[in-house]
């Protein structure tokens, strides 16, 4: 699809800002993306992640709060001592305003962040009146004191200072000034930039554009004589409303230079500004160049990354950088696509480091089936009675509960099977027998005998195995040994069970997907049936035919 033409921008496109106004893309994956329920990092992780998040060209990564765990202060320990190794970020120490009524120059917190020894560190102070006297307990001026003597202090060590006005919309609504004398306090006091914080998530678009546009005005007005540049005006927003992207998005628009976000949008709650998507959106649709065209080709690789690390599953619908970002399931999509590769594509997937995928089913068409096989080295322009062969076979099938879209290796073989192309049949299954035993020191265990024929050779094999699946790859692998070396490199990488229809109980119909992989490409295999080992056979059998397939391209 790359050699189809793609206009260089679509129709609908935002007017561009211009590569002359300058972005600052700052990471809190570290910190406020670990907040996220069901995510634990260990140093080692944080570490494999900063290097990722650097490699994307962004100007900052927020390590963590040093101090508040010992886990975080090890990791700014083990990057000071030199096992972090960045080359375009700067690492950024997280910490908090000194505590009320007590001096900034013996508070434990600062203490860490200066212990940290970043270069740039990150305070957090209360911007909501209602936040200082409740969360607090403390007065309105002292607050003020609070957020100025604890980045003077910071300053006179050298540091450069963010300062992020927490709960600062939400404040400003309350007592808007209130909210602006904290941010006045901060400027006054040597921060570089303060950051406008949609704590609670709840802001809309417009009302962030107003706000953002009156700080800016605020911070100019206040800048302290002989200060060449007012402080920068960034924001960080929370998704509890579905809103950070586009929200972060319009308070650039209306001027903000700096912007906050984590890696997949992570973070406590509904999450934070996705940094993946505002990337990409700040790059392609605004113009800005935040990031360089080779550093915007990883960006999927890197969100994927990440996602690994931290034992999450990477949203197929993710803007962008999702599997199903630039997938194309109906017929009459596919049919444009093959004439002109914007007519269903806002971008060229490749610039984010993503791919077109063509999915099969029931929905597609003759264009999808010809593009299919053009990928599999299989000329069908011109053979329209494979295609009406295998459009009607992918339609029986999955009536059946069959599905494609997932499993190209098993797509490829039918396809294949209907050109009149497949590879020689390997070997053909004569029978099965699988048993699941609980033995008396409480171990369960499984037992598979297979019977197959290889040519004219018939062959047979048992297995044990942690369950019946397992015992019949065993199985089948002992019967087959010393014929097909290839597969001893195959292995399973991921197995999936869905029950079709959920309304015959116990009796329903089970679809498995089966992704294997030869150590160099994953691929997957499904299979069908009211068994669920027959189901899991039929995608296996497809897996070590495709897997051959490929050991002879």
């Amino acid at each position: 699809m790359s050699n189809l033409p793609f206009r260089a921008a679509a129709a609908t496109a935002p007017e561009p800002l211009g590569n002359d106004v300058a972005v600052d893309l700052y990471d809190t994956t570290l910190r406020d993306g670990t907040q996220q329920e069901g995510i634990a990092l260990t140093v080692a992780d944080k570490l494999r992640v900063a290097q990722t998040v650097d490699a994307l060209g962004v100007g900052f990564i927020e390590g963590g709060w040093p101090g508040a765990n010992p886990k975080d202060t090890e990791f700014f320990r083990r990057a000071a001592e030199g096992e972090l190794h960045l080359e375009r970020a700067l690492l950024t120490a997280f910490g908090m305003t000194r505590r009320p009524r007590s001096d900034a120059a013996s508070d434990p917190v600062l203490a860490a962040l200066l212990d940290a020894a970043t270069q740039v560190v990150c305070m957090v102070g209360k911007a909501s009146s209602l936040h200082v006297t409740e969360a607090l307990g403390t007065t309105l001026d002292e607050n003020l004191a609070m957020v100025a003597d604890s980045i003077r202090l910071l300053r006179s060590e050298g540091r450069r200072v963010f300062f992020d006005a927490e709960h600062f919309f939400d404040g400003h609504a309350e007592q808007e000034a209130y909210a602006l004398a904290v941010v006045e306090a901060a400027v006054e006091a040597g921060a570089e930039c303060v950051v406008l914080c949609d704590t609670n998530g709840g802001a809309m678009p417009d009302r962030v554009g107003r706000v953002v546009r009156q700080v800016i005005d605020r911070v100019r007005a206040v800048t302290p004589a002989g200060v060449s540049q007012p402080a920068q005006v960034g924001v960080h927003v929370h998704n509890d409303t579905d809103c950070a992207v586009a929200n972060s998005l319009v308070a650039v628009q209306a001027g903000a230079t700096h912007v906050q976000g984590t890696i997949n949008g992570i973070g406590e709650r509904c999450g934070n500004a996705n940094l993946v998507s505002l990337v990409a959106n700040l790059k392609l649709k605004l113009g800005l160049d935040v990031v360089g065209d080779d550093d915007l080709i990883h960006l999927t690789s890197a969100a994927h990354s990440v996602a690994e690390v931290m034992n999450l599953t990477p949203d197929p619908q993710a803007p962008y950088v999702g599997a199903a970002a630039f997938a194309h399931k109906a017929g009459l999509h596919v049919s444009a696509l093959a004439k002109r590769a914007d007519t269903y594509q806002h971008i060229e997937p490749e610039r984010v480091g993503n791919s077109l995928r063509l999915l099969v089913s029931e929905l597609a068409g003759r264009s999808t089936v010809v593009l299919k096989g053009a990928g599999f080295g299989l000329d069908l322009a011109e053979r329209p009675d494979v295609v009406n062969r295998v459009l009607a076979r992918v339609k029986e099938l999955e009536h059946a509960g069959y599905t494609f879209e997932a499993a190209d290796a098993s797509f490829e073989l039918l396809i294949r099977d209907e050109s009149g192309v497949a590879p020689p049949t390997a070997f053909t299954l004569e029978s099965f027998r699988s048993i699941v035993e609980r033995r008396g020191d409480g171990r369960v265990v499984a037992e598979a005998t297979i019977k197959l024929w290889v040519g004219e050779e018939r062959l047979i094999g048992t297995g044990e195995g942690n369950g019946p699946v397992d015992a019949l790859d065993q199985a089948f692998r002992a019967a087959v040994a010393g014929h097909f070396p290839a597969l001893a490199k195959l292995h399973l990488a991921d197995y999936k069970v869905r029950i079709v229809d959920a309304n015959a109980g116990t009796g329903a119909t089970t679809r498995v997907l089966i992704t294997s992989t030869d150590g160099e490409q994953e691929f997957t295999t499904v299979g069908v049936s009211t068994n669920i080992i027959e189901a899991s056979w039929r995608a296996m059998a497809d897996a070590y035919t495709y897997g051959l397939l490929r050991a002879e391209r």
